[in-house]
């Protein structure tokens, strides 16, 4: 079960300690078994540092306590603080990737045919996407719209989410793309052809969750084949 525990401390040397905290990360490399890192500054209270570590689970935090390196460095954070710091273990019963959460379900929203559902609780407004398939981006909520609308007349399709990864505020999601070809598309008209595509999106989520930036990679060229568009050239 994934540990965290909380370190609540307060300061008026932070830059010092953030110091300290490079000298243990350098000095632990390979040897910790911390996974996640994050320190939070009280707004309300500039002195007031809350550190938020995560591991694999408590015995694996046991045995990173444990590490020489930790306990010096350990005492020497302490003599920066201005009173001793408080800890918090907590044993993690749900953990929600929000932003790799709203990226399934903008793929799930753009499959199928016809209209496309509403995108207002999905993409913020001025949403940017790189597809390297377009002459030029294609920006705004309306503009994207437009782009999924076309596709969605042409083909009956869905998408299916192999992996996912989060960091920060991107989310990398690697994608099967079914879809029967029902609809003119780029000038080849319905052929009833059951095709399919792989690839790769990285969406950038902005602090409200909403997708913000989206880039493309995925065989164009392969679905242009299976729609009969390079038989011609072959011959």
């Amino acid at each position: 079960m994934t540990f965290v525990q909380l370190i609540d401390c307060r300061t008026s040397r932070f830059e010092e300690m953030n110091q300290l905290m490079d000298r243990w990360v350098e000095q632990t490399r390979g040897k910790r078994t911390a996974t996640h890192d994050l320190v939070g500054k009280d707004r309300s209270d500039a002195s007031h540092f809350v550190e938020i570590v995560e591991f694999p689970s408590y015995e694996e935090a046991m045995r990173n306590s444990g590490l020489p390196e930790t306990e010096k460095i350990f005492q020497e954070i302490v003599a920066l603080c201005d009173e001793m710091p408080t800890f918090t273990d907590l044993d993690v019963v749900r953990d929600e990737q929000l932003y790799a959460a709203t990226a399934r379900r903008f793929f799930e929203t753009l499959s199928g045919s016809g209209a496309l559902p509403a995108l207002e609780d999905l993409l913020d407004a001025e949403y940017h996407d790189h597809d390297p398939a377009n002459d030029q981006d294609v920006v705004g909520r309306d503009a994207v719209r437009e782009e999924v609308e076309g596709w969605r007349a042409a083909f009956d399709f869905g998408f299916t989410v192999h992996d996912q990864l989060a960091q920060g505020d991107r989310v990398c999601t690697r994608w099967t793309w079914n879809g029967t070809h029902v609809g003119d598309f780029l000038g080849i008209p319905a052929s009833g052809r059951r095709v399919s595509m792989t690839g790769t999106t990285i969406h950038r989520c902005s602090a409200d969750g909403k997708i913000a930036e989206g880039w493309w990679q995925y065989d164009r060229l392969g679905l242009m084949a299976q729609l009969g568009a390079l038989d011609a050239l072959e011959q």
